[in-house]
């Protein structure tokens, strides 16, 4: 029988209350609630979906100041990663704004930048990229990733996936806030489903860019 019963309204308590006092005394204080209350529901949610979608890793709290000048200590949501291949996977977080879930290519090199616009121009795999691009964001998903404001070099302001082609790294997400079921066991339907439909993006990323 699962462990999971749900996120529950003290996650988001937590990070909203982290967002005014982000300190190492605050966090002190209150670090039963993110063990209680974010720590072990989202582990429990990520064990339910390991059965079709793999183990995931459960990111840190703390943030790596080492080399910025924010020195906050601590990260205002709680995020988890499934990996399919190099810098692709699904992702599910919760803050203060509640649930989200996304999944696609995270992080790329020059290399890998390069070899994705090359399959985007290919006519088969690029066409085939849009339209599963087109169908998540009728499905009411968000494009997300880091892109270019102009065209790549080497590519015509009129090609037809030229907008996918200013992609660096290439996401879909949606936020789902605060539902009556974010509390419940339903929750891990919901996050499986949207994984489900965040597949064939996934699959795209991992042939080729893998």
């Amino acid at each position: 029988m699962s462990s999971f019963i749900g996120i529950p309204e003290a996650a988001l308590d937590f990070y909203e209350d982290l967002e005014v006092d982000n300190s190492k005394t605050w966090w002190a204080e209150h670090k039963h609630v993110y063990d209680e209350s974010v720590r072990t529901p989202m582990t429990a949610l990520t064990e339910v979906l390991a059965e079709e979608f793999g183990a995931a890793k459960l990111f840190r709290p703390h943030r790596d100041v080492r080399f910025s000048k924010d020195k906050v200590p601590y990260k205002t949501h709680q995020g988890a990663y499934v990996q399919v291949a190099p810098s692709t996977g699904w992702y599910v977080q919760v803050d203060a704004s509640g649930l989200m879930v996304a999944g696609g290519f995270y992080a790329s090199t020059s290399d890998s930048i390069a070899q994705f616009r090359a399959v985007v121009d290919d006519e088969v795999r690029g066409t085939e990229l849009a339209r599963i691009v087109a169908d998540l964001e009728s499905r009411g998903y968000d494009r997300g990733g880091d892109r270019l404001k102009t065209s790549p070099r080497g590519y015509d302001a009129d090609h037809p996936r030229i907008d996918l082609l200013r992609h660096k790294s290439l996401t879909a997400g949606r936020s789902f806030g605060c539902p009556p079921w974010l509390d419940t066991p339903e929750c891990a339907d919901h996050v499986r489903a949207a994984w489900r439909d965040l597949t064939p993006l996934l699959e795209w990323c991992r042939q080729v860019l893998a």
